[in-house]
């Protein structure tokens, strides 16, 4: 069992492992580069395999009360005037909870389920690179360093960790840039709606207690967009790309007043994910796309395997075995998802939401048990 770590990144991946590690009796120290844990990106899905993580640490019922919203379905429909063209029925996951939250909550709840863990947590604090070896080190952007038996990278797309650990092949373009904002609501309806346009689609849904709509965007397009999600574009530039949107859509559209814009990239799993006592937790390892809503649980997934590991007796290698074949095929599944919503006006379009309606009204369970190999496994349970 190790005696001590650092943590890069206070995100939800680095924020849980962290907490799970102090939790074991490791001495932790979390490094984050922003001056502040504050209100940063927006909504995001909590599917049962990520829930049942934070339920592990203790923190399930706080963020319910935070405003968490249980879903209840996801609606898949034509953007034209927005008619129902599937129903993804989330009642169906026994025993199982789904939850759309605002990225904030769950960040503020898991920060302070870290300082009760006496995770000493220190912002503005720029790492610039990472050495491996027998006590690992980062060294700061000032020149200071500092060193620990175990280095953790939790620090996102752009980790500083994996140029250390596993450098590989550049990220590419995949020819879409998302759109995310959020917009007030009232009365809305706890479940997802995807709606699905030639070329395009939008993704709502209702956090922060049903007070807010949570909006992400995703058109396919030539000119590429930089990565990360903090960059601020145009509402109009919006909705001009979903102009021809009816439905529910157009009227949220219309109260946009901040949106961000980012580059969707498909980047590879990486080959190795911990070698010379540095580990590479999430997106740090795996980005994934957004089509499953599966970034947040597998980087929670991560935090959870990662701590067991390097509290106990296991090699970090152990981690790797355990991780990337289940790494690898979700985040497959979540890159083949984005043609099947933008399939052009056609007779395969026709054809594909045809069967999509009649496989929802005729076989609901069926249509819930193709996502079994992603909801029902728990980590924790190992």
């Amino acid at each position: 069992m190790i005696r001590n770590a650092i943590v890069i990144g206070a995100g939800i991946g680095g924020l849980a492992c962290a907490t799970a590690l102090a939790r074991r009796g490791v001495a932790v120290r979390l490094l984050e580069q922003a001056p502040e844990i504050t209100e940063v990106g927006a909504g995001l899905q909590v599917s049962p395999n990520g829930l049942a993580v934070l339920r592990a640490l203790g923190v399930e019922d706080a963020l319910v009360r935070s405003g968490a919203v249980t879903a209840q379905a996801v609606v898949m429909a034509d953007y034209k005037q927005g008619a129902e063209v599937a129903r993804l029925d989330l009642t169906r996951l026994q025993h199982q909870r789904y939850l759309f939250v605002h990225r904030h909550t769950l960040i503020s709840i898991l920060l302070q389920a870290a300082r009760q863990a006496n995770v000493t947590l220190e912002t503005g604090q720029k790492v610039v690179s990472v050495t491996q070896g027998d006590l690992p080190s980062v060294t700061f952007a000032d020149g200071r360093t500092a060193r620990a038996e175990r280095v953790i990278c939790a620090d996102g797309v752009h980790s500083i960790g994996r140029q250390t650990v596993s450098p590989g092949p550049e990220a590419q373009f995949t020819g879409q840039v998302a759109w995310r904002a959020t917009v007030p609501t009232q009365g809305a309806k706890p479940e997802a709606r995807v709606t699905m346009a030639p070329g395009r689609h939008l993704v709502s849904y209702p956090i922060s207690g049903g007070r807010l709509m949570n909006i992400v965007a995703v058109q396919e397009r030539d000119v590429w967009a930089a990565e990360g999600w903090h960059h601020s574009d145009d509402p109009d530039a919006l909705r001009r790309a979903f102009a021809g949107f009816g439905g529910p859509v157009a009227p949220l559209l219309e109260q946009v007043s901040e949106v961000n814009l980012w580059g969707l990239f498909r980047h590879p799993v990486v080959e190795t994910w911990a070698s010379g006592n540095v580990a590479l937790l999430g997106d740090a390892a795996h980005p994934t796309l957004p089509f499953l809503a599966q970034g947040a649980n597998l980087a929670l997934e991560d935090a959870w395997v990662l701590a067991e590991c390097l509290a106990g007796e296991q090699p970090e290698e152990s981690y790797q075995a355990l991780r990337k074949d289940r790494a690898t095929q979700v985040i497959a599944a979540a890159g083949g998802n984005a043609w099947k919503y933008h399939l052009p006006t056609g007779p395969l379009r026709t054809l594909a939401h045809l069967g999509l309606s009649v496989a929802s009204r005729c076989a609901p369970g069926m249509m819930m048990r193709q996502f079994d190999w992603i909801y029902s496994h728990d980590v924790t349970k190992r």
